[in-house]
């Protein structure tokens, strides 16, 4: 083992530490080491030896009662200080982070450990509640890996190697056999929509700005190479996507919604590029300029038959089929009577 190994190896055994001691102080009360081992995901048997390495090594005191695990004294990392809003803002973050997350974060819940420590009592025990369920969630440890290795390649301006799996069926034509790709890492972006993680940057092997869903990736690697990022970030196309994909050309959607919706609509910008108009009959003619179809038409779809596809002609032709698909598709499952 060279140096700098032997470096980083130390490095990641302190913050091991480090993370456990902040688990440990958020609960001043104990906790049973099963689910401090849960809540970092590690073994129980490594939480235990690290949590006498902190008493002899760090010599940060450990005490254990009735099966209840904790640490003393309050000198070990400075507490961090929010006003009531900001406090309210984790929560709210923490909570919005819980209905993404279809996957335990080991790096989402120890920053929302730390975070933890400098809330109030009552919005701490409920960040606390909500990292119990996230630390519920399944473990994927090729994702988990996957997401550091882009992590680091974001943040070194590093080119990385790809083995990417597109979706195997596609009603848009994107489907095909796994590629390699040679990716520039510009932006590591949370899907609502689908509960996913993307990656977006510039995809040397296709010469254009490209989505990748990070859950297809089958491996990633990082090369030697850096790159200069785009002049002005990419934000500017993020704003045009729907939701994450922002490689695809705009198009001009226009839509009218019911009066039984309209105000619903109305109530909240959709799109940045949203524009309103209230029609004499009661309907509200809603309009926006957005990357590609794919992503708006699944909220259309949401609204069911209170809202009306006016433009693209392309887009109006889908859904309209896909509701004579359901229709012909219900028809048959009709009860009798």
């Amino acid at each position: 083992m060279d140096d700098g190994e032997r470096r980083s190896g130390k490095r990641d055994r302190l913050a091991r530490l480090t993370r456990l001691i902040t688990v440990l102080r958020a609960h001043p009360d104990g906790i049973r080491a099963g689910e401090l081992a849960r809540r970092v995901d590690m073994s129980v048997r490594t939480v235990y030896r690290d949590l006498k390495a902190i008493d002899d090594e760090l010599e940060v005191g450990v005490w254990s009662d009735g099966g209840l695990w904790g640490v003393a004294g309050e000198d070990f990392l400075p507490p961090l200080k929010l006003t009531l809003p900001e406090a309210m803002a984790v929560v709210l973050s923490a909570r919005l982070m819980v209905r993404y997350a279809d996957k335990y974060d080991p790096d989402l819940a120890g920053a929302f450990e730390k975070l933890e420590q400098g809330l109030p009592p009552a919005l701490a025990e409920h960040v606390d509640r909500t990292l119990g369920i996230l630390s519920g969630h399944q473990r994927d440890e090729r994702f988990s890996r996957h997401v550091h290795v882009l992590t680091r390649a974001w943040a070194e301006r590093r080119v990385v190697t790809l083995d990417y799996d597109p979706p195997r069926h596609s009603r848009y034509g994107a489907a095909g056999e796994r590629r390699q790709a040679v990716v520039r890492p510009y932006l590591i972006e949370p899907s609502l929509q689908t509960h996913a993680l993307y990656l977006i940057g510039w995809d040397e092997t296709r010469d254009g700005l490209r989505t990748f869903k990070i859950e297809r990736i089958r491996d990633v690697a990082l090369t030697p190479r850096t790159f200069e990022p785009p002049e002005g970030g990419i934000e500017d196309s993020l704003r045009r996507a729907w939701d994450i994909i922002a490689d695809q050309p705009e198009v001009e959607v226009v839509l009218r919604f019911a009066p039984t919706v309209a105000g619903r609509v109305e109530e909240a910008t959709w799109h940045p590029t949203q524009q309103v108009e209230h029609e004499p009959d009661g309907w509200l003619r809603w309009r926006a300029t957005v990357s590609g179809t794919i992503e708006i038409r699944l909220w259309i779809l949401s609204w069911g038959d209170e809202v009306e596809v006016v433009a693209p002609a392309g887009l109006r032709d889908d859904v309209a089929a896909t509701w004579e698909r359901a229709a012909e598709r219900y028809a048959g499952a009709r009860p009798a009577g």
